[in-house]
């Protein structure tokens, strides 16, 4: 039987606003935080699909803190929980969390606290929650809320779906008079119907912000050569910076993160085969340092809410257009210009296709996966704007093209290639599927070792010297990624046969036209140099000559209390609040509270330290 909270008067976004100004020191609500915060305050389930860095945890943070009860948050991560428990009691609200990692004393006193009424927010993972005897000692507590994030990982239409989500549906029936607030930054329309027929949130209110990040500045590029080569180039043009470096594999981690040392620059690996107590120590490091890079497998994922990162590249591919926002969404969430820069190829396609079909799933989720990774591919491959396709990709209409990534920079040229495809699908028909993409490529050249007579006997031999064997490699690989070829993996040798039949057969008759990207032979498809397109700089940047010194004081105090504290330098102040305080130069407690970040507790913390630091420059 769950206790039910008895009816109060409704809370008003006045007293919304004055717990976000009092306690996380900031002015206004930003987006639709007003709108979901106000929804939970009326005591009403919902839906929120708000963006990376768009203040989704205030959603459910302030209302937690101003109805009565428990706020109880599910995350799947233990490293995301950690770091939002670490950010709110710096923030000086009454936060734990219960996981695995949690000792047994420490979860007894958390519990006391509980049964106390002490605690305002629980942090638990959908396991832990699910289980009988938690669920029981859960009824007897008042709950305010319960807030469930990334709650994509409920729906296997999602790119990250996670059958444990399934379960936390009951909720609804077993607190009925709790509000649930279900919150991510990625989800399509068919994923967040099911997100709400799952959670059981049919009839609650449903807020889908922009996915706009103007702050990220985005390209791809077609892999050639050496990844770890190009991976080192592009780290090492943005020196002094902290970044993320996907990769497919943990081996591969481990040499990239090897080869950037060798460069001299500051690289971690973080994958799942790694012993825990590393694994943590390593993000614990990340975490703290001003200038760091880590390279790792999606096991590095949600739980990564460093503000400074001002650089994400994969070196393979990403699952999914959600995967790929996601991830790219770790860099820039000061609100900083920060970048996206993706390696793919066409074996990176190939790979993600084959992983499908091995599954055991549904043929009709399979076919979903399937589409979601041409999609994928169309983006990386298109000739549209990144992040506008991205934003229609969730259902947004009437955007605009972002006019910085590196296609709205026409670095990306193309031209029409649709009659050499017809030849390329040809000759890909009349070699039977027998052979693979550099001998696709030698027949339509004339140039095979060896030919057989049969060979050179199809109509099709040597009818390409229009075109160089760079050209035709990239027109393949284009054929592929638009799934007029395809390839079968062959145990490593893959093979290349002709694709979709009805699309094909639109090729020859006209009725769909091919555009090939077009570049000087030899040339990339993006600048070798890799530098930053956009000229903002980061507030911390923009500070006059005579500030920076203060900055910079203030930051090295900030990192020594960090270290103190075992916590991430953030949690305690962002360098954009830094900035503000080294440009100000508060010379009194009211002053300081006035900065943009710096809430009651903080003040009450660390305001006669900072304010000591700034007297030394001041004095």
């Amino acid at each position: 039987m769950t206790l039910a909270l008895a009816d109060a008067a409704p809370l008003s976004l006045d007293a919304a606003r004055a717990v976000l100004r009092r306690t996380f020191g900031h002015a206004d609500f930003r987006g639709m935080q007003a709108e979901v915060i106000g929804e939970v305050l009326a005591g009403r389930s919902a839906m929120a699909v708000l963006p990376t860095g768009g203040g989704k945890s205030l959603c459910y943070q302030i209302p937690a803190l101003l109805r009565p009860g428990l706020g109880l948050v599910v995350s799947p991560l233990i490293a995301l929980m950690t770091d939002q428990v670490a950010a709110l009691v710096q923030s000086g609200v009454a936060a734990a969390r219960l996981d695995s990692n949690i000792d047994p004393e420490e979860k007894a006193e958390t519990w006391r606290r509980i049964e106390r009424g002490e605690l305002d927010i629980l942090y638990v993972s959908p396991e832990g929650l699910m289980q009988g005897w938690m669920l029981e000692r859960l009824s007897r507590t008042p709950l305010s809320l319960i807030a469930i994030d990334e709650a994509h990982c409920v729906s296997q239409w999602g790119h990250d779906f996670r059958p444990e989500y399934r379960m936390l549906g009951r909720l609804a029936e077993l607190f009925p008079r709790v509000p649930r607030l279900a919150v991510t930054a990625t989800a399509d329309a068919k994923t967040r119907e099911d997100i709400r027929a799952e959670l059981r949130l049919e009839d609650s209110a449903e807020f889908v912000d922009s996915f706009a990040r103007p702050e990220l500045v985005l390209s791809a590029e077609r892999k050639k050569g050496s990844v770890e080569k190009r991976v080192v180039e592009l780290v090492t043009a943005r020196s002094n910076r902290s970044g993320v470096v996907y990769a497919g594999s943990r081996d591969k981690t481990e040499k990239l993160a090897e080869a950037l040392r060798a460069a001299g620059v500051p690289a971690l690996s973080y994958h799942a085969g790694l012993d825990k107590q590393v694994r943590a120590q390593r993000l614990e490091d990340f975490l703290q340092a001003d200038v760091a890079v880590m390279v790792a497998t999606i096991a590095f994922g949600m739980g990564v809410d460093k503000p400074d990162v001002r650089f994400v590249i994969h070196a393979d591919a990403p699952a999914a257009i959600e995967a790929y926002w996601q991830e790219i969404g770790r860099a820039g969430r000061d609100g900083e210009m920060a970048e996206g820069i993706t390696l793919y190829g066409a074996a990176d396609m190939s790979w993600a296709l084959r992983r499908i079909a091995e599954r055991e799933m549904d043929e009709a989720v399979k076919q979903v996966q399937v589409r979601k990774v041409r999609q994928l591919y169309a983006l990386l491959d298109g000739v549209g704007c990144r992040a506008a396709t991205v934003r229609r990709y969730f259902g947004e209409e009437g955007v605009e093209a972002c006019g910085q990534c590196d296609l709205c920079l026409g670095q990306v040229e193309t031209t029409d290639a649709t009659e050499a495809a017809q030849k390329a699908l040809s000759a890909a028909h009349r070699l039977q599927g027998r052979f693979g993409r550099g001998r696709l490529v030698d027949h339509l050249l004339g140039k095979t070792k060896e030919p057989s007579d049969w060979e050179t006997s199809l109509s099709t031999w040597a009818i390409g010297p229009e075109l160089s064997a760079q050209q035709w490699r990239d027109l393949t690989e284009q054929l592929l990624f638009d799934g007029l070829l395809r390839e079968d993996p062959n145990d490593g040798r893959p093979l290349v046969g002709v694709g979709e039949a009805e699309a094909v057969r639109a090729v020859f008759r006209g009725e769909r036209r091919v555009m090939m990207r077009k570049h000087a032979e030899g040339a990339e498809d993006a600048p070798r140099g890799g530098r930053t397109r956009r000229r903002d700089k980061p507030a911390a940047a923009t500070l006059g000559p005579s500030d920076q010194p203060l900055f910079e004081a203030l930051r090295a105090w900030r990192a020594a209390e960090a270290k103190a504290q075992h916590v991430p330098p953030y949690v305690i102040f962002h360098d954009r609040s830094l900035a503000e305080i080294a440009a100000a130069k508060p010379g009194s407690r009211a002053a300081l509270a006035a900065i943009n970040g710096v809430g009651e507790a903080k003040l009450a913390h660390y305001g006669e330290a900072v304010l000591q630091v700034v007297g030394t420059f001041t004095a």
